[in-house]
């Protein structure tokens, strides 16, 4: 992938990584190209919507600006997901009373005031009284008086206009339906045929939901759980444990919450995957007006900043990014904000108020002494060797001042690595011996704008090189600023 010839992105700035969503109005390679140089660090390609021409389009149009600017670029491809929706109505629509009785049943003939069809026979008989429905993101409120096998006897908490195939919420139970549906099968196939980078899991209920995925995956890819049920965060450590990374999907977790249970339940799961060692995204709403307007609110411009402040690896763009009027003025704002925050005196503290005390192993040691060398030498980057990108992870688990500059042999792990806190990956030619090893770490640095003569580097690798998560060696070299000349002459 590495060509020093073509033209090159200069590194970020700053440690966290920006998550732009292709959608409408940004997927012709002119608007990427402009989200790219805006700021964005990933791509996710939303299966909901679109059909598969059009997102190998995408994925084609993302790996040509990749080359043409020389940096690895990561695609997520987002699965929809089973969605639970009622049936229809007589009159496409109906009013459900404030406070009156409302039926669900399986009855398929189209439905009026008093009741429509719930077609989902999963449903039935696992729900109890008093648990809750909510329909259309939770405009409207059920809540459950009576359930059968035939039918759930509901009384309107808070009523409304209810249409054809209105989605349907169950924060209250269990839903025993698998997280992948077919369509979601096919989709999975299709972005692992197209070599896309993560898996956006969505609905994860429970750990068994990730072990199907996987096994579709077959050991291509990285798996991220997205947390958007009350369910998941019960088993939050487990799910975080079988994944590759977690995301905060607001979107339906803040429908089956109440909005103000949403906030501590963020730093929570940021806090637990951050403890994990695995990249944790932040998504949905953050910069919503953006979707109509040129500038945010400044409560979204506090909300991506407290994103940053907790650590977070990546923020996320949604529709302001893929049907917004301002897709590149988006990703730039949400850029600005992030050096801004990352700029600020007390950001390297409140970035680490999480401890993560290192495991008991060399590798765990050695990344948290390269957070301590940084804090006490002046160090201009921590270089990292990695075949399998677990070295860098548990660099960025530290936090560290100083930015990761991280060398692969592999295309596929540099590209994982740009979700990752504090990483600038570099796809380049293994390296076989210890001198080469500081000979090709300075170079880079230096070809990179990691440093100057006088620079100090921390190199960080495993010994024999090419044995993924045996990292045991640390070195602090000094540039001389001479070693890109040296090595072409």
């Amino acid at each position: 992938m590495s060509n020093p010839d073509l033209q090159r992105l200069d590194p970020r700035g700053r440690k966290v990584k920006i998550l732009a969503t292709v959608g409408p109005a940004s997927r012709s390679p002119e608007m990427l190209a402009k989200l790219l140089k805006a700021g964005a660090d990933a791509f996710r390609v939303n299966m909901s919507h679109g059909d598969h021409e059009t997102h190998a389009a995408t994925i084609k149009a993302i790996r040509a600006l990749e080359r043409e600017f020389n940096r690895p670029v990561a695609i997520l491809a987002d699965l929809q997901g089973p969605k639970l929706r009622v049936g229809t109505f007589k009159d496409g629509q109906a009013v459900i009373r404030h406070s009156g009785h409302f039926t669900l049943d399986r009855n398929p003939e189209p439905g009026d005031e008093k009741r429509v069809c719930l077609p989902h026979p999963e449903l039935f008989g696992i729900l109890e009284k008093g648990q809750r429905l909510l329909i259309n993101d939770g405009k409207i409120r059920l809540k459950v008086i009576r359930a059968s096998e035939e039918e759930i006897l509901c009384s309107a908490e808070v009523g409304g206009v209810i249409s054809d195939r209105k989605g349907v919420n169950v924060p209250d139970a269990e839903v025993p339906i698998p997280a992948l549906t077919e369509k979601d099968r096919k989709d999975l196939a299709f972005a692992v045929e197209n070599g896309v980078d993560w898996i956006g899991l969505s609905f994860v209920q429970r750990p068994e939901d990730l072990a199907e995925a996987r096994r579709l995956m077959g050991g291509y890819g990285a798996l991220c759980a997205k947390i958007e049920k009350p369910m998941a965060v019960r088993r939050l450590s487990e799910i975080i444990e079988l994944s590759d990374g977690i995301m905060v999907a607001r979107g339906d977790l803040g429908v089956e919450l109440e909005p103000y249970e949403v906030p501590p339940l963020q730093k929570k799961i940021v806090n637990a995957t951050r403890m994990a060692g695995k990249p944790v995204i932040v998504a949905t709403q953050m910069l919503e007006s953006m979707i109509e307007s040129p500038t945010p609110t400044r409560a979204e411009v506090s909300d991506v900043a407290n994103a940053v402040y907790d650590g977070a690896d990546a923020v996320m763009l949604s529709a302001e990014s893929a049907a917004g009027e301002w897709p590149e003025e988006s990703v730039a704002m949400m850029d600005k904000i992030a050096m801004q925050v990352e700029r600020s005196e007390d950001y390297k503290a409140r970035v680490r108020f999480l401890e993560t005390p290192p495991d008991a192993t060399t590798s765990d040691a050695l990344a948290h002494s390269c957070m301590t060398i940084a804090d006490t030498v002046s160090i201009s980057a921590i270089t990292v060797f990695t075949s399998s990108g677990s070295t860098a992870r548990r660099v960025a688990r530290e936090r560290p001042a100083t930015p990761m500059l991280v060398l692969t042999p592999s295309d596929k792990t540099a590209r994982r690595v740009a979700l990752l806190w504090g990483a600038h990956a570099v796809a380049t030619k293994d390296i076989g011996s210890f001198e080469e090893m500081i000979a090709k770490g300075k170079r880079m640095a230096l070809r990179h704008g990691f440093g100057k003569a006088g620079s100090k580097l921390i190199a960080l690798a495993g010994v024999p090189f090419g044995t993924p998560g045996a990292t045991n060696l640390l070195h602090v070299v000094t540039l001389t600023g001479d070693e890109l000349d040296r090595h072409e002459s």
